[in-house]
């Protein structure tokens, strides 16, 4: 046989093959397929024979697009997030965003908390000049554990560094104090919207901003009541007391809703009392606590498990609402 008809022979082999490779390839990527196919972090940096840099790169974007193609980021993909960062940090652990991106996802659990704190204790041994790893580290001790001499010691090394706000040795104080109150929580939600530019963070810190206001609205509500009780001798039947009849003590009600929220998006939510006799606004359907994820409204604070109820139905209102 000719070397021409070799050659040809072997072009139209070499096409099959490659028809037939391509036809048994998975559909699904690697990214698709979550955290199982994820390597553990010491076997890819064994295998890795002095190109970590380059693995880390190429975990780093599997990372990016996990975050990408989903619209919500639920537990397992937080989860897969979290072990996709893991392996890019043991890797490269110079690498500087890539911690607090996970970071931020993962909140969907205490276990994932913890996790995620492990990453930015590790951010912090090697960038130790950056405030920003402390914070976000304070800010879930306090916010997701509800430990604030935790959450304390972290934002003592932020204050320490370079280019951290002038507010945080104020809030450093409170937390000392045990005052760890939902201005404290608003303190550390205002700054990490500030600090990011990631839609998807900036929707979900938002949201939980969103539930501090409301909740201060219900304090406001609850101080009316006080007032009402010591000038009544009785308690409201319904949250519409505080603004109707001789013993009214409010004009009228704050908006159930966030102030911000545009007309055409309010859904017509109204204050009520909950079936422990809690005022509440139908637009949450609960109280806010300090200890609860602000998305999830999930406990990680094991003595206040019980505390959280389920929601019941919801009673009819008849007071009116701030336009």
């Amino acid at each position: 046989m000719s070397p021409k008809l070799i050659q040809v022979a072997a072009l139209i082999a070499a096409v099959c093959a490659t028809g037939w490779v391509h036809a048994r390839l998975p559909n699904e990527t690697r990214t698709d397929r979550g955290e199982a196919f994820v390597p553990a972090p010491h076997v890819i940096e064994a295998a890795s024979l002095g190109f970590d840099a380059i693995l880390a790169d190429y975990y780093w974007l599997q990372a990016v697009q996990v975050a990408g193609v989903n619209d919500v980021i639920d537990a397992d993909t937080a989860s897969h997030l979290g072990k996709l960062v893991d392996v890019v940090t043991t890797l490269n652990p110079y690498v500087d965003h890539p911690y607090r991106f996970a970071a931020v996802w993962m909140t969907h659990s205490e276990e994932q908390v913890r996790d995620a704190n492990l990453l930015l204790e590790r951010a912090i041994e090697f960038h130790p000049e950056d405030w920003r790893n402390y914070f976000y580290l304070g800010f879930n001790q306090f916010y997701y554990l509800g430990d604030f001499e935790a959450a304390a010691s972290a934002l003592e090394g932020a204050v320490k560094n370079e280019g951290s706000p002038a507010y945080l040795p104020r809030l450093l104080a409170r937390l000392k104090s045990q005052k760890g109150d939902i201005d404290v929580a608003e303190i550390f939600l205002r700054q990490l919207l500030v600090s990011t530019d990631d839609e998807s963070e900036i929707a979900k810190i938002e949201g939980a901003l969103d539930e501090i206001e409301i909740e201060h609205k219900a304090r406001h509500l609850d101080r009316a009541r006080e007032a009402y009780q010591q000038l009544t001798g009785y308690d409201i039947l319904s949250v519409g007391d505080l603004i109707r009849g001789k013993h009214r003590v409010l004009q009228k009600l704050p908006s159930p809703e966030p102030d911000s929220m545009p007309a055409s998006l309010r859904r017509g939510s109204v204050w009520e009392l909950d079936r422990e006799g809690r005022i509440v606004s139908t637009y949450l359907g609960a109280r806010y606590e300090v200890h609860y994820s602000g998305i999830e409204s999930a406990v990680f604070k094991p003595d206040e498990q019980s505390e959280r109820q389920t929601k019941g139905p919801r009673g009819q209102e008849d007071e009116p609402r701030d336009g």
